[in-house]
């Protein structure tokens, strides 16, 4: 069986999604038993010139909806950078996962050939469709993921790899 354009994004991005939601409620559940104000969390930052923990889901959030807007077509659900708390945080998540859902598979496989048009950064570029997932949306995707844990990680939340990594079935 091949992989399609589908399967190398919608799935993978679901899976990440989830990873992520796991890692969050750690890091809530931390805060809680360590007396520590959440905010704290969500606020907190690798590097001064780095997005916060919100920032970072947010960026993720966005990567994954964009990507089936860009290759797919379908039109985009727009969400404010508004949130503050890791329960905002988990319902960013569920929305970006309830969007994916309603992606239909054929409005992104067989997109191979297509180009986008995008903006990378401030960078106006123009990229084939498969290029576009492989060497941006994918990499970019969990580039926030894992600096979202390394938040986390840093604070003292306990993660390991296999918190990272998610179940395998």
């Amino acid at each position: 069986m091949a992989i399609t354009l589908y399967d190398l994004t919608v799935p993978v991005f679901l899976r990440g999604l989830g990873v992520m939601s796991a890692v969050l409620e750690k890091g809530r559940a931390y805060a809680e038993a360590a007396g520590i104000d959440p905010v704290e969390l969500v606020e907190a930052r690798l590097a001064p010139d780095m997005l916060t923990l919100a920032g970072q889901v947010q960026r993720a959030s966005d990567t994954a909806k964009f990507t089936a807007v860009r290759i797919g077509g379908v039109e985009n659900v727009r969400f404010a950078d508004e949130e503050k708390s890791f329960a905002d945080l988990q319902d960013r998540l569920a929305r970006t996962r309830d969007f994916l859902e309603t992606v239909p598979r054929d409005a992104i496989d067989n997109q191979e050939g297509t180009t986008i048009q995008a903006n990378i950064g401030r960078t106006p570029v123009s990229i084939g469709a498969v290029e576009y997932a492989q060497k941006f949306a994918v990499p970019n995707f969990y580039f926030h993921i894992t600096t979202a844990y390394d938040i986390l990680r840093s604070r003292g939340v306990v993660l390991g790899k296999m918190d990272y990594i998610g179940a395998l079935s």
